[in-house]
């Protein structure tokens, strides 16, 4: 690793993780995950839109339709209170350093050190697993629609060098107002200064390869937190008992 990548990592690592009230159970199970599996220390900020939107980061509406939230800037559906969010990520970490965000609907099985001392490069804007994730199905979760757009689930598992110039090309302004499939495209970014992280840190229920051992396992489907979910395949359903086990062990821990 070179001196300037040294630098990067440094600092104590932080992991922003989306937050959604209906899905609190899957933020508590993933926090517990990581401080369970980390080698050091870590920081972990829930991304909490009530509280972004009285800091004045935050001012995006929507309207609800049928059950369904619909953004009022882009007229396009969207299923959880980060959809938008995580992108200020690099505002909340002052544009320095490195900063993992997290979808909330996964489990690590790993060391997530390895995320920001592995992939943390200071060439690159953001890394992810870039996988070629195209769902069949038009709903997930809880009946809520499922958007399809270039890059899908991208977005899920992020590092970002939030010093890297390029970020410094996204506003606050642009995080409020651009559609939600130019911001989770990455569109604002040239490809060149997007890295790639191995597809075990966002293994997708339904779509990864049985075949990979994952590090983090990602329900986008919706997984065992709703009553009416199952899985697509037997593996999908392995995971979603040790989810299961998982937050068991959690309960007795903290109880």
């Amino acid at each position: 690793m070179n001196e300037k990548n040294t630098q990067l990592i440094n600092k104590t690592p932080t992991i922003y993780i989306g937050y959604d009230p209906k899905e609190k159970d899957y933020l508590d199970v993933l926090v517990y995950s990581i401080r369970k599996h980390a080698s050091k220390t870590v920081n972990i900020v829930p991304l909490v839109q009530e509280s972004l939107r009285r800091s004045g980061l935050y001012f995006r509406t929507h309207d609800v339709e049928h059950g369904q939230k619909v953004d009022m800037f882009d007229k396009r559906p969207f299923s959880t209170e980060f959809s938008f969010t995580r992108f200020l990520v690099p505002f909340l970490n002052q544009h320095s350093g490195l900063a993992l965000f997290m979808d909330c609907d996964m489990f690590v099985r790993s060391d997530i050190i390895e995320v920001f001392e592995r992939y943390g490069s200071y060439n690159k804007a953001i890394s992810c697993v870039q996988s070629s994730y195209y769902p069949n199905d038009t709903t997930k979760m809880d009946n809520q629609v499922q958007q399809v757009y270039p890059r899908k689930n991208w977005s899920s598992f992020v590092l970002w060098n939030c010093s890297h110039p390029a970020i410094k090309e996204l506003t606050v302004h642009d995080v409020n107002t651009k559609s939600g499939s130019w911001l989770h495209a990455f569109s604002w970014c040239e490809s060149e200064y997007v890295g790639s992280i191995s597809e075990h840190w966002n293994w997708i229920d339904g779509y990864t390869s049985d075949e990979v051992v994952p590090r983090n396992v990602h329900f986008t489907s919706g997984g065992p937190l709703f009553r009416n979910w199952k899985g697509k395949r037997e593996i999908d359903n392995h995971y979603a008992k040790e989810w299961n086990e998982l937050y068991k062990e959690m309960i007795e821990n903290n109880g």
